[in-house]
């Protein structure tokens, strides 16, 4: 197997995006076993430390020394910055391979290289991420996720809707939350009340939080208390067209074609960095689905302040 390090040569505002794999090992697909090989289940690693000599090899030989087989594995060293990332996918039997050990193994690599970041997640075993939905009058977005959600597209647990604005019982949306037994809790708002305790009670053992247009700016204290990931769709292209009436600040600028951004919620106003953006003003929903599902499959990695890798 070879391994080969791949350096951007071009770095886009906010957004890191490298499509092609720096190493892969070739794929072996389940059904391809023999029928005495007993079933192997699929693993993913993410890897963020000081970048250093033989961080590779050591992540290879963690995973081959188990028994595992690497399926492909992305590399993203900047230049001039002395920092490592990566995002390997892997199978293994858990057999030989117990879960808890995993953690363990990588564990050590982590503390060898000094990581900032070290996240394993097997599908197959560990919990779902939990996470609770807010949003307010405009349903398209919600919608779309729900329906996602319902077809197995994500790996996630929807917890409960939390939104500023009420529906009625007979409704198209409460009809499917009822039926999903999922909880819709309504919250008026006014602006010296943002009930932010209440949502932070509701929301306190769910993994990141998604604004579906959303229509609310969450404060500084929200976001301290929470202190989890919280995940936006914009409808503008950031970082021009910040805060309400993208669509219109564009227009007017003479703008000709507009888009969507999902990115991480910051104190200041639209300015966290962007997992994806997408052209169109009717890709906000593909656009906030794609950015939930490359967090669920830890493709999304922070890098420097304002800026995100995505594998």
């Amino acid at each position: 197997m070879n391994h080969t390090r791949k350096c951007a040569s071009v770095i886009l505002p906010q957004v890191l995006r490298f499509s092609n794999r720096s190493f892969t090992s070739s794929k072996l697909p389940r059904e391809s076993l023999d029928s005495s090989t007993p079933p192997l289940t699929h693993g993913i690693h993410v890897f963020h430390c000081p970048d250093a000599v033989g961080i590779v090899a050591k992540l290879s030989d963690c995973i081959a020394s188990r028994g595992g087989n690497i399926l492909g594995a992305d590399v993203f060293v900047p230049q001039n910055k002395n920092v490592f990332y990566s995002r390997s996918e892997f199978v293994f039997d858990p057999n030989k391979w117990p879960r808890a050990q995993i953690d363990e193994d990588f564990r050590k690599l982590s503390k060898m290289f000094n990581a900032m970041t070290s996240v394993v997640r097997v599908p197959d075993l560990d919990p779902k991420f939990k996470i609770a939905i807010l949003a307010s009058k405009q349903e398209h977005c919600l919608i779309d996720l729900l329906h996602k959600w319902q077809e197995g597209k994500f790996p996630i647990e929807i917890t409960c809707v939390i939104s500023n604005h009420e529906r009625g019982p007979n409704t198209h949306l409460i009809r499917f939350l009822e039926r999903n037994c999922i909880p819709y809790h309504y919250l008026g708002m006014t602006e010296e009340n943002k009930r932010e305790q209440e949502i932070l009670d509701l929301v306190k053992d769910t993994d990141f939080l998604v604004l579906a247009r959303y229509m609310q700016i969450l404060s500084g204290n929200f976001l301290g208390s929470y202190g989890k990931d919280i995940i936006n769709i914009h409808h503008g292209l950031l970082p021009s067209f910040k805060g309400g009436h993208p669509s219109r600040q564009a227009f007017d600028a003479g703008v000709k074609l507009i888009g969507a951004t999902s990115h991480f919620v910051t104190e200041e106003l639209d300015c966290g960095p962007i997992i994806e953006q997408m052209k169109s003003e009717n890709l906000e929903k593909q656009c906030l689905a794609k950015a939930i599902k490359s967090y669920a499959e830890l493709r999304v990695l922070p890098f420097e302040t304002n800026k995100t890798v995505v594998f």
